[in-house]
């Protein structure tokens, strides 16, 4: 990585950061755009870059969305603690299969997101919680616990699971789904980065034009987020779930 294209790459960072922190999907933006920038690179060195860069604006995203909404402090710990747990193993466990054995089964996963999505206009859009305190840190635990375990071992399309996952079983609105998937978004970078730092597969000159760019665009898009509410929430998500679920099915065929 020697002539780095900063300005590309920072302006693919800033539009990643902006979607991420409203929808999830910031990968779809950020991580394609350094695979073009360095179709030679090693890929792990590509990866660690990409989520050195993604744990600051998810970092930024989950402090503005959790100051601006009320959450339990013992929910958001549990989830955001399974979440880092399972993404550690789920990488550590890239070696025993092949990720790309599930993604029919991923493929089948963002269709039902879709269509739950688009024909329930009214998802999201009230905090109702359905579960008592304790069931809801248990229930909140196995959300990290399973979503993190994907985000270490295949990764397209976390942020949007999380969300839809909040939603539907804990009954929360998007808002307040969204900062505790933004924490667990979090907890499943910093695993990462505890491979990859270690490892060296960090290109730190880069991931800091990248990460600052990443802060920005989350900055604005927690902005967009906590002004026009859920129902801007919703149109992103379903946007980005259809991008995703085509590129899935791109590379599937």
């Amino acid at each position: 990585m020697n002539d780095i294209p900063y300005l590309f790459l920072a302006l693919f960072a800033f539009l990643a950061g902006l979607v991420d922190s409203v929808s999830g999907g910031g990968g779809l933006i950020q991580l394609p755009a350094l695979l073009v920038a360095f179709p030679n690179a090693p890929i792990a060195l590509i990866f660690g870059t990409n989520k050195f860069a993604s744990a600051f604006g998810t970092a930024v995203a989950a402090t503005r969305f959790y100051r601006a909404q009320t959450l339990p402090i013992k929910t958001v710990v549990t989830a955001g603690g399974m979440a880092f747990i399972f993404s550690f193993l789920g990488a550590r466990s890239v070696s025993l299969l092949d990720p790309s054995l599930i993604r029919p089964v991923v493929i089948v996963a963002l269709f039902i997101v879709l269509a739950y999505t688009v024909f329930k206009p009214s998802l999201g859009n009230t905090h109702a919680p359905k579960l008592k305190p304790s069931k809801e840190r248990i229930v909140a635990g196995c959300i990290g616990g399973v979503l993190g375990f994907y985000d270490g071992f295949f990764g397209p399309g976390t942020g949007s699971f999380m969300l839809v996952a909040l939603v539907t079983l804990l009954g929360f609105d998007f808002m307040r789904a969204n900062t505790l998937a933004k924490v667990m978004n979090l907890s499943t970078n910093i695993a990462a980065l505890a491979y990859f730092i270690p490892t060296g597969n960090v290109n730190y000159s880069l991931g800091v034009v990248m990460a600052l760019a990443n802060i920005a665009g989350s900055l604005v898009g927690v902005k967009l987020a906590l002004t026009k509410g859920a129902r801007f929430v919703r149109i992103v998500l379903i946007v980005v779930v259809l991008a995703l679920l085509i590129k899935q099915l791109s590379q599937l065929f």
